[in-house]
């Protein structure tokens, strides 16, 4: 009876159960699609009315809107200076058409039609011609949040000059555009994009900063539920992508952790997290990167990182270094599969550039906001602020851009099919099994009892809440 269950028949049990439900899910959300009334009109030029349900994306060279009209989504391009805002009532011209996949730049082809398919859009229109006639047609709470959103951007832009205005705003509130096409090809290069991409290490980062902030006015009880609202509300603000919200639903259940004095287990919230975003969209685990690569790297954190904390004795602790060293190391084994697949280019010296950068990153965040709301609110402490914000920026954007120009920074490998990562992350997972299984002693006192002893990590993922401190964003990036 102890062969019938057996762990490993239970997990394969597991498996095939959670694989036919999945396929299932993908069958129930694919039944949405490829019904539309739109479909007869796809070549032809439209006139469409439609709501932009989302905060406008501004690029280098055009406006992106997601436009809800009727039962569809279609993502709209049109002037980058148009005057349009989220829950603007637009009327679009233009010729509709499906989305195409293309090649990237290192010879990737990228699905784009599964990309938006994410997203719930199946047309798009480019080079459009946009005309507002009536606003206000959102969630007005949304966009309330969004208006404090630009204020803020604003505030930050009138305080500091390019590039640092860019990357401030990239830092707190994932804004990237405002990079640059040659910095954010550093940053890419060096391996820290992800710090104005809002990273689970950015989110942490502000969950931290808001709940030591409510620590000083509200009592335990109050101070999560306010937390558990700032969260929500921040997520909001930056839009609701895969990372921000993955990182988001752990956050909240560490505060009802906490709340209820419970034993906060990162790895059952990190899939708690990611059972709940694909039962809602299951085609985030096939079609969309991001929530691949933040799914991995946080798994690598948990369960990676505390087998390295040995190996990494030597290195200093000061300001966290062996930290920072330990995560970027887990977190770039834990998506190297998936980046050269994806991608096809990995930094070779992205783990040094983090070490140097990343202790930085909170400082410019703190001095970016308060630099911004002063320029808003008391005009007097702007100089003494932007000089602090403008340091900090500086010193992230000389680091970048030196380590950038080294010879050979990033290589990028030729393409190869998905059974080839398939294999790497099996042999990944059996050699953390190797790790992680337990040791079978015998001990001739207990005659023939075998003893299975647990080797454990030294640090294990599962923590007492009342022992989590604010700065271990590390297990969230």
């Amino acid at each position: 009876s102890s062969a019938i269950f057996s762990p490993q028949l239970l997990l394969i049990t597991l498996f095939l159960v959670s694989f036919s439900l999945g396929l299932w899910r993908i069958e129930t959300a694919a039944s949405r699609y490829g019904v539309s009334e739109l479909e007869t009109l796809v070549g032809a030029d439209v006139e469409l009315l439609g709501v932009v349900i989302e905060e406008p994306d501004k690029r280098a060279r055009s406006l992106q809107l997601y436009v809800e009209t009727g039962n569809d989504t279609i993502l709209v391009s049109t002037e980058r200076t148009a005057p349009i805002s989220y829950g603007d009532e637009i009327v679009v011209k233009g010729v509709l058409k499906e989305p195409e996949s293309f090649v990237t730049d290192l010879g990737r082809e990228f699905d784009y039609p599964k990309y938006l398919l994410v997203r719930g859009v199946e047309y798009q229109i480019s080079f459009a011609e946009v005309s507002v006639i009536a606003s206000g047609r959102g969630n007005p709470v949304i966009s309330w949040l969004l208006k404090q959103k630009q204020l803020l951007v604003g505030g930050i832009q009138s305080a500091l000059t390019e590039p640092h205005a860019g990357l401030g705003v990239g830092l707190l509130l994932g804004v990237k555009q405002g990079l640059g096409d040659d910095l954010e090809d550093d940053f890419r290069r060096t391996g820290i994009i992800h710090i104005v991409v809002l990273s689970g290490y950015n989110v942490m980062l502000v969950v931290a900063f808001v709940m030591t902030i409510l620590s000083l006015f509200l009592p335990k009880k109050p101070r999560i539920i306010f937390g558990i609202l700032a969260i929500t509300a921040f997520a909001l603000i930056v839009g609701l992508s895969p990372t921000v919200i993955r990182a988001s639903i752990m956050a909240c259940l560490l505060l009802v952790a906490q709340a209820y004095s419970k034993t906060y287990d990162v790895l059952r919230a990190l899939f708690i997290a990611g059972t709940v975003m694909i039962l809602i969209n299951p085609y985030l685990l096939l079609y969309d990167i991001g929530f691949q690569l933040s799914f991995m790297a946080t798994l690598g954190l948990i369960l990676v990182a505390p087998r390295f904390e040995v190996l990494a004795a030597t290195v200093p602790t000061k300001i966290g270094v062996r930290d920072f060293f330990i995560a970027t190391l887990a977190t770039q084994i834990a998506v190297l599969p998936l980046l050269l697949y994806h991608i096809g280019e990995i930094s070779l010296i992205s783990i040094l550039v983090n070490v140097l950068v990343l202790p930085m990153v909170p400082v410019a965040m703190f001095f970016t906001f308060v630099a911004g709301v002063a320029e808003l609110m008391v005009p007097a402490l702007v100089l003494l602020l932007t000089g602090l914000a403008y340091m900090s920026l500086q010193y992230i954007i000389v680091i970048a851009t030196y380590f950038a120009s080294v010879p050979f920074a990033a290589v990028s490998v030729p393409s190869f099919p998905p059974v080839v990562m398939i294999v790497m992350y099996l042999v990944m997972g059996a050699l953390l099994y190797k790790l992680y299984r337990p040791k079978r002693v015998t001990d001739s006192s207990l005659d023939g009892w075998v003893i299975e002893i647990e080797d454990e990590p030294k640090t294990a993922p599962t923590t007492s809440v009342g022992a989590v401190k604010p700065e271990p964003p590390i297990f969230f990036r």
